[in-house]
């Protein structure tokens, strides 16, 4: 990467702290996005975009904005950073309001693995061409099928991060994704719908688009028939891709903001053990390769692997340091990066057939839950299970409950990691929970 970045986040700091401002942070990026769509056998979206951004965060006197442009001329950079100390001056003083203390800041000598080397090299039309083989791949499962949406998309990510009390970072990333959505015919007149899709951050780890293709459509004929079934407890499995979604209710409460707010159900709850014990989450921003590693946070603070719940006990918050500061705690981050939750020793296959009675659940339908309560209520897709089998596809099915009892509720872990997320999580078997239907 040029240092070019590097030169101007340094020249715009310091003409900042000459004319007014306390303390500064300059980040200057670089973003290049190519995006494909492929419908009806016709490219149906074909973009190509390169932005330069240069953001600047000023402080003056405890008083803070934060501002950007893309336009970096040096002349219109000038008059852009003197309007906003201008207008900064302006502001209410927050006495929280600073950049971190320098003991923070920490030159890791890691080699994440985040940045392709042959990006630029890949030809543009055999992106088309992957795309293309998707959707063919798709289309050739069945003649139920009406319509396939097939995609590509990749991007490189350059920036360059200057604080004026000693911190300085480059960053180096890029990131690939395919997928495919898919819609059938169903005898009752619907339309039900599926996809898959995939990321990675190099572009020989994707898995064939022959492999996504036929994935989508499988995926999507076997909702042909679904429906509700019976309110009533069930055990709910779901499915490794989609298990985020579910993780999610635990990690925003975790987030200082709602903590300061109170708007979280885990508020002085560091400690205790409120979940079952096979919940571990592990938070490890220096994964080797992983989507959402990085060196430092957003703040420069130094990236440290922590463990947020071990074994049930709530282990740790994602505090920044401005939150640190209003909480009087020490920052660990203020977001998640790469989530590892506990593999287990058991396919999904295998937690299937030791179900009686439950519903795998392959996919959320809308719903949320509230940060403060942790009341949540989601709507669902998948597949019955009866007797170790799956025996109907099922939709507008609601699941709702409690956090705090619904991962007390958590009795197996699968060994199916899923990769393609920087949310790894194992597909997981839940015990007993509300499900509202017919």
């Amino acid at each position: 990467m040029s240092n070019n970045k590097l030169e101007l986040a340094n020249w715009a700091s310091s003409f900042a702290l000459k004319n007014g401002a306390s303390q500064v942070k300059v980040n200057v990026s670089r973003q290049h996005e190519v995006n494909i769509e492929i419908r009806d056998k016709k490219t149906d979206k074909l973009l190509e975009s390169t932005s330069n951004s240069l953001g600047i965060d000023i402080y003056v006197d405890n008083k803070y904005s934060g501002q950007s442009t893309n336009d970096l001329r040096k002349p219109e950079l000038e008059k852009f950073i003197l309007d906003a100390i201008a207008a900064t001056k302006y502001l209410a003083k927050d006495e929280f309001r600073m950049l971190p203390d320098p003991k923070y800041y920490k030159k890791l000598a890691v080699d994440l693995n985040v940045n392709d080397q042959n990006y630029a090299t890949i030809d543009p039309a055999g992106k088309i061409k992957i795309a293309e083989t998707i959707e063919g791949a798709a289309l050739s499962q069945s003649d139920k099928i009406i319509s396939v949406t097939a995609y590509f998309s990749d991007g490189k990510y350059e920036s360059a991060t200057v604080q004026s009390n000693g911190f300085e970072g480059q960053d180096e990333s890029t990131f690939y994704s395919i997928g495919a959505s898919v819609s059938v015919k169903d005898p009752n007149g619907s339309r039900p719908e599926d996809w898959k899709g995939v990321n990675s951050r190099f572009y020989k780890t994707l898995p064939t688009p022959e492999a996504i293709g036929i994935e989508a459509a499988q995926n999507t004929l076997k909702r042909i028939g679904q429906k509700k079934v019976a309110s009533g407890k069930y055990d709910l499995i779901i499915q490794n891709e989609v298990a985020g979604r579910a993780v999610g209710m635990l990690i925003n409460p975790m987030n200082g903001s709602s903590i300061h707010q109170k708007r979280s159900f885990l508020d002085k709850k560091l400690g205790e053990k409120l979940f079952s014990d096979k919940l571990t989450i592990t938070d490890n921003p220096l994964l080797i390769g992983g989507l959402g590693s990085q060196l430092y946070d957003g703040d420069g603070i130094a990236s440290q692997k922590r463990t947020m719940i071990e074994n049930g006990v709530l282990k740790n918050y994602y505090i920044d340091y401005y939150y640190g500061k209003k909480l009087n705690m020490e920052p660990t981050t203020g977001y998640a990066t790469n989530l590892l939750l506990t593999i287990g020793n058991t396919s999904l296959l295998e937690l299937i057939k030791k179900t009686e009675k439950g519903i795998l659940v392959n996919g959320f339908n809308g719903g949320n839950s509230n940060s403060t309560t942790g009341d949540f209520s989601y709507g669902v897709q998948g597949m019955l299970i009866e007797n170790g089998q799956l025996t109907q596809p099922v939709n507008e099915m609601i699941v709702s409950g409690n956090a705090l009892t619904f991962w007390s509720a958590l009795a197996d872990l699968g060994n199916d990691p899923y990769p393609y997320s920087s949310w790894q999580s194992p597909s997981m078997l839940f015990k007993d929970i509300d499900f509202g239907g017919l």
